[in-house]
């Protein structure tokens, strides 16, 4: 048997990136996948303050006097999935009266943590025999790919179609059009093209995995809460509808792979079938510090998903 951990949606929680790492030796995954948006939204100051540290995060205030209280609470943030910059008030004015150089800091920490979290997954992973793909979504910068690169044991799997244990997986982290505008998003026909072009790689698409970040639409694994025009959620957030991607539903129809794997909607973790080819979404919770992850178990020899199984830590 061949046992895949897959998890997706970290977005720059290291806690839930170690976790990850160490999800291989733990569980006897034999491939480690993660799905896309592994990097974090947004930096949080911690400002100099005379002798003492202040900082916001999530609308609370937080003092602190010693460094050890500034690790602490730097720790906290990363894990939680933002950057944490130390800055004076001086430095602090100029980010708010500068957009443009927040964004440039926000860019270099960022590609700072993605190359520190290549070297943790060195320290984890080296010598264990335990192939790791990381496919970086549409919150991601395409700077974060040449980063992933380098990696002596990280391997990208973005547009790529790589084999492993007798089979094929194909990689895709761009979704269809979101509200935010982000960096890997595309129309529904540009997908499908895209999807076409990397499926001719794949030998037997019965003995293939998709990799897509984008859920099928209207599967159950792309409900999200619905959204008015101003941005704010309909009925507090009660009211859901599927967001997900037509072009990777119809492609899933057509070419019938043996299981596809995603993420991008949190809320929606599950399993379902679409003809012949099990879908899967383990959803998200990487602000909590856990993360959400599937172990599947595919038998190589009858092309098989032999078993799947959600699982949090």
């Amino acid at each position: 048997m061949l046992r895949i951990f897959y998890a997706t949606d970290v977005h720059g929680s290291e806690v839930c990136w170690r976790k990850f790492l160490n999800a291989g030796p733990f569980h006897k995954a034999d491939v480690l996948i993660l799905g896309g948006d592994m990097t974090g939204k947004a930096i949080v100051p911690i400002v100099r303050n005379g002798e003492m540290w202040e900082t916001m995060l999530q609308d609370h205030h937080f003092a602190m006097e010693t460094e050890d209280e500034v690790q602490a609470m730097e720790k906290r943030i990363i894990n939680r999935g933002y950057y944490p910059v130390r800055v004076t008030r001086e430095e602090l004015a100029e980010m708010n009266a500068d957009p443009k150089l927040v964004e440039r800091m926000f860019k270099d920490v960022m590609l700072e943590t993605v190359d520190r979290w290549m070297d943790i997954a060195e320290e984890k992973l080296s010598g264990k025999d335990i192939p790791c793909f990381v496919c970086p979504g549409n919150d991601d910068i395409f700077e974060v790919d040449d980063v992933i690169a380098k990696s002596k044991v990280v391997q990208m799997g973005e547009a790529r179609t790589v084999d492993f244990g007798g089979f094929s997986m194909v990689s895709m982290g761009w979704t269809n059009p979101t509200p935010w505008k982000t960096y890997r998003e595309a129309p529904e026909e540009k997908l499908r093209a895209r999807i076409d072009r990397m499926i001719e790689r794949a030998p037997d698409y019965r003995r293939t995995i998709f990799n897509f970040h984008a859920p099928p639409y209207g599967s159950n694994l792309d409900e999200a809460p619905a959204l008015d025009e101003d941005m704010k959620f309909v009925s507090g957030g009660r009211a859901l509808r599927p967001v997900g991607s037509k072009a990777v539903r119809e492609a899933i129809l057509e070419y019938q792979p043996l299981m596809s794997l995603h993420g991008h909607i949190h809320e929606s973790k599950g399993g379902v079938r679409l003809g012949k080819t099990l879908a899967v979404n383990p959803g998200s919770a990487y602000e909590e510090g856990v993360l959400q992850a599937a172990i599947i178990e595919l038998d190589p020899k009858k092309a098989k998903v032999k078993n799947y199984v959600l699982v949090n830590g």
